[in-house]
């Protein structure tokens, strides 16, 4: 279907045609999310059509966010992006399962430090009290969305790293450490490039930004219990502030 003949002197533009048909095949689920597409030469030789004809379907499709064109490593099938609401209550399970996917995790590493600069201000621990860190990486769908850095207070959460190995649910986690609930406090948002690792754990290009959320996390009393920094993948995710 791609590469059939283009009609011609019919009045269509062929980056028109040329757009009209891989949206055709993106809609009908030929092309699935996520997926590479030939690149513009491949294309322009197999519909005898120059390069930059090839360009301006692209940058049609990319413009109706269909496609995305990623410098240095060519064009893809847009994915289905995942909105992620932050608000009061943020579960990444329940966000997830709200938008008929299957949410996972996986604990990337798991360390106790001493708390020092941003985190023990944010926890109210002084410099050099234990925290606990670990960074877990989210999916839905298989598809890694976000990678989170979280630090409990190890005095209070000694079993955590244990209770974390065992099952990635940070929720669960609190709840056997007798946190069965706790509210987001606050939440900062900026964005910035990836590191060679992140863009690797999370799938994506280092030419791609990612979401940095900073978050607060407290207990019923309103002690802080979690502070994380997390870094969602742009491209498949959209974060949304709740009551704003």
């Amino acid at each position: 279907m791609l590469t059939a003949p283009l009609p011609r002197g019919d009045g269509v533009a062929l980056w028109r045609q040329i757009a009209s048909r891989l949206e055709e095949a993106i809609t009908s689920g030929q092309l699935v999310s996520g997926a590479r597409l030939p690149t513009e030469t491949e294309l322009a030789e197999a519909l005898s059509v120059n390069r930059h004809t090839i360009r301006r379907a692209m940058e049609e499709l990319a413009s109706r966010g269909l496609v995305r064109v990623e410098q240095g490593r060519g064009s893809f099938v847009a994915e289905e992006v995942v909105e992620y609401p932050l608000g009061s209550r943020t579960r990444f399970s329940e966000i997830i399962r709200s938008q008929s996917r299957e949410p996972s995790g996986r604990i990337i590493r798991i360390a106790e430090i001493q708390a020092e600069g941003r985190v023990a201000e944010l926890l109210k621990l002084r410099r050099g009290r234990g925290v606990v860190v670990a960074e877990r990486l989210g999916f839905a769908n298989g598809r890694a969305i976000l990678l989170g850095m979280h630090h409990f207070p190890a005095h209070r959460f000694s079993r955590i790293a244990a209770l974390l190995a065992d099952n990635p649910s940070i929720s669960a986690a609190l709840a056997a450490s007798g946190v069965p609930d706790y509210r987001r406090q606050i939440t900062r948002i900026t964005a910035r490039m990836p590191s060679p690792e992140e863009a690797e754990l999370l799938g994506q290009a280092r030419t791609r930004p990612l979401l940095l959320a900073e978050a607060v996390n407290t207990d019923p009393e309103g002690v802080p219990v979690d502070v994380t920094f997390t870094r969602y993948a742009a491209g498949r995710t959209q974060l949304v502030v709740e009551g704003a």
